[in-house]
């Protein structure tokens, strides 16, 4: 019997938390280290996860280059609008499948949720962000209650566990984490770790504020290219170590060791 794929899903009703920027890089991540990975864009209409991934592919066919990229599609609800049924097909030659979900209340996000294995919430770190799963008090920065988001996922994690007794490991992404340690990156580490016991999920740092993530989307680049980079440089390495660690956070069913590999080199343009 044909193990079942393991599904991550990318999902947060905000938008501008980095969603997609980091389901790429965990996509491709996983891809450079040989694993089968196929992907789908639930965004029908900023389709970021697919554009970067179809400027992955130009920037191969244009220099020349062999760069490790998932298979991947858009779902269109017209055409198929069951989307587990997609989710399936997807599996059927995969290891991981990857679902990037809008940044918006979505019911086939929600549909997803349900069938994950990985549940990844992207949040920036802001009360802003953190009022999404739990409202805060404003005087002592507790965490009063969770949020209506909150709510739904664990709404999502008990559908799952009557479907087929499986559970959900929801991981929050605290992306752009400042470089400074700061008094209010300091309560809000302490707001999501307090609301992380009371909800149930896990908390690793994601992808820091830097400049070079939004430089690498024309051409669908990650830092797992660094060869692809002209200019190497020491704030480059310290945000690979990030991807690194964030990786390595999701405690994905045997984590690649692609790190200590070298990097992928692109073809310099004619």
């Amino acid at each position: 019997m044909t193990q079942r794929a393991h599904l991550i899903v990318f999902a947060n009703e905000k938008g501008g938390t980095g969603k997609s920027t980091t389901a790429v890089h965990v996509a491709v991540a996983l891809a450079a280290q040989g694993r089968r990975v196929a992907a789908i864009d639930l965004d029908t209409r900023q389709r970021t996860f697919v554009r970067y991934l179809e400027n992955r592919t130009a920037t191969a066919r244009r220099e020349g280059a062999e760069l490790a990229t998932p298979r991947f599609e858009v779902f269109d609800p017209e055409k198929d609008a069951n989307i587990l049924g997609r989710i399936d097909a997807l599996s059927e030659d995969a290891e991981f499948v990857i679902v990037d979900t809008p940044g918006r209340d979505d019911a086939y996000a929600m549909k997803a949720v349900t069938r994950a294995d990985t549940l990844v919430t992207p949040i920036n770190d802001s009360f802003i962000d953190l009022d999404l799963i739990g409202q805060v008090d404003p005087d002592t920065y507790r965490i009063k209650r969770p949020s209506f988001y909150a709510e739904i996922v664990w709404d999502a994690r008990k559908v799952r566990a009557k479907t087929d007794g499986g559970t959900v490991d929801w991981v929050v992404l605290r992306n752009r984490l400042q470089h400074l340690e700061a008094k209010n990156m300091r309560r809000v580490g302490q707001a999501v770790d307090e609301l992380s016991r009371r909800v149930g999920f896990r908390v690793i740092p994601g992808l820091g504020e830097r400049v070079i993530y939004r430089e690498l989307f024309p051409k669908g680049l990650t830092l797992l290219d660094l060869g692809a980079i002209k200019e190497v440089g020491l704030s480059h390495v310290a945000a690979r170590q990030e991807l690194r660690e964030m990786v390595s956070g999701l405690q994905l069913p045997e984590p690649p060791d692609l790190f200590n590999r070298p990097a992928v080199p692109v073809a310099a343009s004619a």
